[in-house]
């Protein structure tokens, strides 16, 4: 059994990542400001101490790294279009935050901290599959401070023999997806809109592709990255080794849900990239990474879990 903060933890991607910690025996201390994360996502993470705070503020930061030995941090503004809109909070959150997290980790004492990155930061690198060793090229500020909060991870490794890694997560879907949010990403957001029999859009003409990872995936990646011998400092994509278009996506909704989808069509939105796909075996070699759910069964099990709470 071992001790974990998990920032950001009411999230989609953190409260699974703390439900499963629970699920297995270990402590589990969350810390959020639940400005993006939801309450009710805290319904399943049953036993956890919640801690009601902003990462901007190192006092909170300090407070709640104290006495454990792995941190898990999630916490950030998601969304490409919200920091287009707003760079300087982004910026405040995911870099400004980050500062504080590694730093108030480092002077607790904590035994590494793990480092949620995104697939935004190589931007117009149109190099497939995405390596690990290209060179970012971010075209968002939401890339941008991904990267700077990857920049500092390496920094903490190297100057200060601190132990970091960096994932970079690939489209994360599944269930407790938030699809009311206005910058709500493309699977729940599609999901929720068939189901109540509304219309749905795609931003581009569609052939655009993602390399859409299941959230048990990353959760699995995210708690073999806590223990994984001789990563210090490292990065590694986790996606799910599968290049799906917009269109494709469409069509496997359609078959899950019984529908034909005529989908309507609009202009493409800046900082968006055109075609996302991951290379795995970095993380296979370094943590073990395996996906172990395929982009169809995931998303099987997500249009269930998401009809299923609609319906009630």
């Amino acid at each position: 059994m071992a001790s974990y903060l998990v920032t950001g933890g009411a999230g989609f991607i953190g409260s699974h990542v703390a439900a499963t910690l629970l699920s297995r025996g270990d402590t589990v201390r969350i810390l959020d400001n639940f400005s993006t994360g939801h309450r009710s996502n805290l319904a399943v993470i049953n036993g956890a101490e919640i801690i009601e705070g902003d990462v901007r503020s190192y006092h909170t930061v300090r407070d709640a790294v104290d006495g454990v030995e792995f941190v898990i941090h999630q916490a950030a503004l998601p969304s490409v279009p919200r920091s287009i809109r707003d760079p300087i909070t982004t910026n405040d959150v995911n870099v400004v935050g980050t500062l504080n997290v590694l730093n108030a980790s480092r002077d607790a004492k904590v035994a590494r901290m793990i480092y949620a990155s995104s697939s935004s930061i190589y931007g117009r690198n149109s190099g497939l599959p995405k390596i690990e060793g290209m060179v970012p090229r971010p075209i968002s500020p939401y890339a941008v401070s991904k990267l700077a909060g990857e920049n500092y991870c390496q920094a903490f490794s190297d100057l200060y023999e601190f132990e970091t890694v960096m994932l970079r997560y690939f489209n994360v879907f599944g269930p407790r997806q938030d699809p009311k949010s206005q910058y709500s990403a493309v699977i729940p957001l599609f999901i929720d809109r068939l189901v109540r029999n509304e219309p749905v859009t795609i931003n581009g003409d569609g052939t655009q592709t993602r390399d859409f990872t299941y959230v048990d995936n990353v959760v699995a990646a995210t708690l073999a990255a806590c223990t994984a011998p001789n990563v210090s400092g490292k990065l590694f994509n986790i996606a799910g080794g599968e290049q799906i278009s917009i269109l494709d996506l469409v069509e496997a909704l359609g078959k899950l849900l019984n529908r034909r989808i005529a989908p309507t069509f609009r202009p493409s939105r800046i900082g968006d990239i055109p075609h996302s796909y991951a290379s795995i075996e970095a993380a296979r070699v370094g943590i073990g990474y395996e996906p172990a759910v395929n982009f169809r069964d995931g998303l099987s099990r997500t249009v269930g879990s998401m009809s299923s709470a609609i319906a009630a």
